[in-house]
């Protein structure tokens, strides 16, 4: 382990241990100080982030990427906004999880406390340095954050202008870090920090998590990857069901919660899937389709196994026939993600089975995948959305950067082979 990242590590492993403890007020006030210095150092930001862009431009990225990768004084203002918002969430550090008063006296709590150090890897768009800044420190964390190479200039003058906000406030300056460097080997660092790092939370494209996830030996928090499903059952209100799969596939595609393929039970083929691919084809999507999909239009492209295992996070979506309810849930089950899965459907019972048997993080009863998100879920803000099974699953919002402890007060009690003696 470098020297360089060795010092960054440890100071925030020094600052996490001053944070954790801090109530909420001096936590918002640091919040506030970092968003009204953002919004004062706007130039300095907006010339370290030209850099950025004038060398992705000569290095030949896309247009789109590029727009990602963009700052400009409205955005730095959007950000700005954003901290301010967080500092306006309930701080969950010190909520009481559950409680009770045991039957010896014992009174027992389980509180939420912070994770400790929260280690962020993400890609293009240096908005996610702020933004994940804000909720460690809200939650009580620190962060050592490693971006993307394309966007070190911005980076590098975000942290700084929150570092020297932080140094005026009782927050702890060394609470946001950068990771030195820009090569592979500042990630390795990162993701082998065991014991200095408590979880590492990978933000970006599928390689980029699986990379983190298999070769991590840090908790990892997996987020992201979105192979989402819209189910049209055999009970669905056609118009309703077309409404929702254009919404969930062209509203926004870039995103993890928008749908990748559409299952369509055979009863309701006939009527469903041709409106479906005229709204589609509306909208500029490209259907994938199996045959029973392909004979309702001549534009439909030959659907593969990889289409049907793709993210697309474009206006492409696979699609395919099935025979019953179960058929959809195994092809979901086969193929999905475990992020977010939908069924279209009048039928009650339908939905009941649909949501018990689908094993995701989200499960939508008529209405658009594009709900799974922590901000309409009413979060306010999220890391991620984690399609994992430990501790966080979903969009992830301040309690989900949070652990919990058990504290147990008595008034002198001795456990004893008899059972509880209390002293005193």
């Amino acid at each position: 382990m470098s020297e360089e990242f060795l010092k960054v590590a440890c100071a925030a492993r020094e600052a996490a241990a001053e944070l954790a403890p801090l109530p909420r007020a001096p936590k918002d006030r640091a919040l506030r100080t970092i968003a009204d210095a953002l919004v004062a150092h706007a130039a300095e930001i907006v010339a370290a982030n030209a850099d950025d862009v004038e060398r992705a431009r000569a290095q030949g990225t896309s247009e789109a990427m590029i727009d990602r990768l963009r700052l400009d004084e409205a955005r730095i203002g959007a950000i700005a906004e954003a901290v301010r918002q967080v500092a306006d969430l309930p701080d969950p550090v010190g909520e009481v999880v559950r409680g009770s008063t045991l039957p010896n006296g014992l009174e027992l709590r389980q509180l939420r406390v912070p994770l400790g150090v929260i280690g962020i890897i993400y890609e293009g768009r240096p908005n996610v340095t702020v933004d994940a800044a804000a909720l460690c420190l809200k939650s009580g964390n620190a962060v050592l954050l490693r971006g993307s190479s394309s966007a070190y200039s911005s980076n590098t003058a975000l942290v700084k202008i929150m570092q020297d906000a932080l140094a005026a406030t009782e927050v702890p300056s060394g609470a946001v870090q950068l990771v030195p460097g820009q090569s592979r080997d500042s990630v390795k660092e990162l993701m082998r920090a065991r014991g200095l790092v408590d979880v590492l939370i990978p933000r970006g494209g599928a390689s980029l998590i699986n990379s983190v996830v298999e070769e991590s030996t840090v908790p990892v928090i997996e987020t992201g990857v979105g192979n989402c499903h819209v189910y049209v059952d055999a009970a669905a209100d056609v118009e309703l069901a077309v409404q929702i799969l254009v919404n969930a596939k062209a509203q926004r595609p870039s995103v993890c919660n928008a749908a990748e393929t559409f299952l369509v039970h055979a009863d309701v083929a006939d009527a469903f899937v041709p409106k479906a691919l005229a709204a589609l084809r509306e909208a500029g999507v490209t259907v994938h389709g199996d045959e029973r999909i392909a004979g309702y239009g001549p534009d439909v492209v030959p659907v593969t196994e990889e289409d049907f295992y793709a993210e697309y996070l474009s206006l492409d979506i696979a699609a395919a026939v099935v025979g019953s309810l179960e058929e959809a849930v195994a092809h979901i089950r086969r193929y999905g993600s475990g992020h977010t899965d939908a069924i279209v459907t009048r039928s009650q019972g339908a939905a009941r089975r649909f949501v018990s048997l689908v094993d995701s993080a989200a499960v939508a009863v008529n209405a658009s995948t594009r709900f799974t998100d922590g901000g309409e879920f009413g979060f306010g803000a999220e890391i991620g959305i984690s399609t994992q099974k430990l501790h966080a699953r979903g969009p992830m919002g301040l309690p989900e950067l949070t652990s919990t402890k058990w504290v147990y007060t008595g008034e002198g009690h001795l456990r004893t082979s008899e059972g509880t003696v209390v002293c005193g």
